[in-house]
């Protein structure tokens, strides 16, 4: 059975730092690129980070690079996410998702993990 399990999130102050982890079990991790999602409240999903199967390449959209950090051990079959000098609008339930790609333009989540709450205020 796949799985995957955030942990990690809590509540900081604007400026803060937290290490979002994601523990995976169910199959062979390193065959797959792993992602970060996350939902602010009232909004829809956001991609936040994507890693390739070896760490080699990481991706971030303008907005959060320079502040989040993405990386994996692939003999703890685990993926984390360390976020930096946190806003208020970095609130939001933090989701990891395995990748599969499909080509080089298309790819999709085929499983989620549960998701944890980050919240950011004074």
């Amino acid at each position: 059975e796949v799985q995957l399990v955030e942990s990690g999130g809590g509540l900081v102050q604007p400026g803060g730092s937290l290490r979002l982890s994601c523990a995976v079990s169910g199959f062979t991790f390193d065959d797959y690129s792993m992602t970060w999602v996350r939902q602010a409240p009232g909004k829809g999903l956001e991609w936040v980070s994507t890693i390739t199967w070896n760490g080699a390449n990481t991706y971030f959209p303008e907005s959060l690079k320079g502040r989040f950090h993405i990386s994996r051990d692939n003999a703890k079959n685990t993926l984390y996410l360390q976020m930096t000098n946190l806003k208020s609008d970095d609130t939001a339930v933090y989701y990891c998702a395995r990748e599969v790609l499909v080509s080089s333009y298309y790819s999709f989540y085929d499983y989620w993990g549960q998701g944890t709450q980050v919240t950011v205020s004074s």
